[in-house]
């Protein structure tokens, strides 16, 4: 039986060209956060089963990727067995929550407040389609330790420099509170307990329209007339109006820290990218406690990063709550878009072919092609091919900057490849 080479779906391989633009991109990001004052961190890609169920991660529950039980604890003769019975562990689906286990593990070695970089694989079994993997890369900062709005202006400068040095300029950042969402739900009859269950049908409204969310949340069995008050609240905060967000019981320290970040970020943009509220911003994950965000593209009208504030997550570990806010590059959207664009990373080193005959001398070769890599280059030595002209195509097919060749110990001239 002959055994598929084709990847699972909703993965892939990354071939050689695509790996050096990916690397890029999460070195300059990495290099943008460091200058931000933020330390990088790793954390493992399995946890434990409850700890993931447990995280009020909204939908992306119904979407973890479980782990059996191994050996003994694998018990398959009992009867009505459940997932708590055949699975103890699970693939991470964000790096949130884990950052959130990690801090609490480690709190007595990590700085107040503690702002972390993170970059990695996470899993969730979604229905593959393009731009949705089941395995893809989050790139994220968080800040814990520091309660006020001074972590959310550093996070969305700091992502916004990120995305500016991936050539990304033409962006607009939105923002809301699920603060004010709380209250704007509770002011027209619903019950507390109904909102995180109504939010994430809101956060589909920019993809089934408010036909689509009232229908959706009708079938949820919600009464006819509140669905409705909800629609009409959500047209009337369209800005951050005083005394519309005082008929809805919107707390006035909601509103001035909404005001104060807008008018930070605004001075700090310089006029390259817009900052504005959004009442229909919501964020899935359930574990929003204040200010969520996104950013989104002008020009493709897609989100490629967001996050938002979780001063609760922590205290599910631990005795007491940790202020935390974060935020999350979308790392292959952004990867997609440079690659159709044909982004051409900026060079920084060359990248030279160094070809030789096969009766040269190799220690001759090996000689001449560290001296240029002594000189900063990357350099791979290669036999030359009979068939020249179609080792050179292959030669700019591979990104090679350069060539030269090796002829009796010495290197005839570096010939660029961009003018063959």
């Amino acid at each position: 039986m002959k055994v598929s080479t084709l990847t699972v779906k909703g993965t892939f391989d990354i071939l050689p060209n695509d790996m050096t633009l990916r690397e890029w991109m999460k070195n300059t990001v990495i290099e943008i956060y460091k200058q931000g004052g933020f330390q990088q961190i790793e954390t493992p890609s399995i946890e434990n089963l409850e700890l993931l169920t447990k995280s009020d991660g909204g939908e992306n529950l119904n979407l973890l990727f479980k782990i059996l039980k191994r050996g003994e604890k694998l018990d398959l003769e009992k009867e009505n067995l459940t997932d708590d019975d055949l699975c103890d562990l699970g693939l991470r689906y964000d790096l949130t929550l884990p950052l959130s286990r990690f801090y609490t593990n480690n709190r007595e070695e990590l700085p107040n407040p503690f702002k972390a970089i993170q970059t990695g694989w996470v899993w969730r079994a979604e229905k593959p389609q393009k731009g949705r993997f089941r395995q893809f890369i989050q790139c994220d900062i968080d800040i814990i330790g520091e309660k006020s709005d001074i972590a959310e202006i550093e996070l969305i400068t700091t992502t916004a420099k990120a995305l500016q040095a991936l050539s990304f300029d033409n962006f607009t950042v939105k923002i809301n509170d699920r603060r004010l969402l709380k209250s704007l739900i509770i002011s027209v009859g619903f019950e507390e307990e109904a909102i995180e269950s109504i939010c994430i049908t809101l956060d589909k409204m920019d993809k089934v329209g408010k036909e689509g969310v009232q229908k959706e949340l009708l079938a949820k069995g919600y009464d006819e007339a509140k669905v409705v008050d909800l629609l009409i609240a959500l047209d009337d905060l369209k800005t951050l109006d005083g005394e519309v967000l005082e008929k809805y019981n919107v707390e006035e320290e909601v509103l001035q820290s909404l005001k104060k970040v807008i008018e930070v970020v605004e001075k700090q943009s310089k006029g390259l990218y817009n900052i504005e509220f959004d009442v229909t911003l919501i964020r899935g994950m359930g574990y929003y406690t204040g200010q969520i965000f996104e950013v989104v593209s002008n020009d493709l009208g897609s989100s490629i990063a967001g996050g938002g504030r979780y001063d609760k997550m922590i205290g599910r570990f631990q005795k007491e709550d940790v202020p935390a806010v974060g935020f999350s590059i979308g790392f292959e959207r952004i990867f997609t878009i440079l690659k159709e664009r044909n982004f051409a990373i900026p060079n920084t080193t060359t990248r030279i072919a160094l070809l030789f005959d096969s009766n040269e001398d190799v220690n001759a070769v090996l000689e001449q092609a560290n001296k240029l890599r002594e000189k900063g280059n990357i350099v791979s030595i290669f036999p030359k091919n009979k068939k020249f002209s179609k080792q050179i195509n292959n030669l700019k097919k591979q990104l090679f900057d350069a060539y030269g060749i090796c002829n009796e110990g010495e290197v005839s001239e570096i010939v660029s490849l961009k003018e063959e």
